[in-house]
């Protein structure tokens, strides 16, 4: 990838998978997509209840729907979130302007950002009102597999959703000045 410009090669070039699997920013992104299944799906399997005396279930989360809710909506929208990024990794290449790359890796360094905070706030939540369960609502201790695998998981997912806005930090900072370059010597940028 030699001559490109933030982090990717000459545009138009050819579609390389196995260039595009081994670039850490890629692993990254799935990783938080497979940590974002977990924590929905443990959440939508076993972590609501019925209890044989009430006729509704309850979030296994302190009997906090919200809790429940915020964790499921957090981990679909991060999965969404990745499956689009992916797609824009798989693009990037072909992308020919240095200036629609440069907002590509700007709105990757932002909308990381934004969902390690979003992990953050959810594994605070989460932890918290399961610190406050109480132990008579769930006497048989069904889902705390599950609803401790969500917080797990929402935990690891600060951590890659961070590296991976480090790594778009870098991106944008590795430059090859291409766009400065061809700001000052207008002639030269062209054949």
């Amino acid at each position: 990838m030699e001559g490109g410009a933030y982090g990717a090669g000459k545009a138009g070039g050819a579609f390389d998978p196995y260039t595009l699997v081994r670039q850490p920013h890629t692993i990254l992104r799935v990783v938080s997509w497979v940590f974002s299944i977990v924590v929905f799906g443990s959440i939508v399997n076993e972590g609501y209840l019925n209890s044989p005396s009430e006729s509704e279930e309850f979030c296994v989360y302190n009997r906090n729907p919200n809790a429940c809710g915020y964790g499921v909506t957090v981990g679909v929208l991060a999965f969404l979130t990745c499956l689009l990024y992916l797609a824009l990794d798989v693009y990037f290449p072909q992308i020919s302007s240095v200036k629609d790359r440069k907002k590509a890796v700007l709105s990757d360094i932002g909308v990381s950002a934004f969902w390690a905070f979003l992990w953050f706030v959810g594994f605070c939540y989460l932890a918290n009102q399961w610190q406050v369960s109480k132990p008579k609502d769930n006497p048989l201790n069904e889902g705390t597999d599950a609803a401790r695998a969500a917080i797990a998981f929402s935990f690891f997912s600060i951590f890659t959703w961070s590296l991976t806005a480090a790594l778009a930090v870098r991106r944008f900072k590795d430059l090859t000045f291409q766009e400065e370059y061809n700001t000052l010597f207008p002639a030269s940028a062209q054949p």
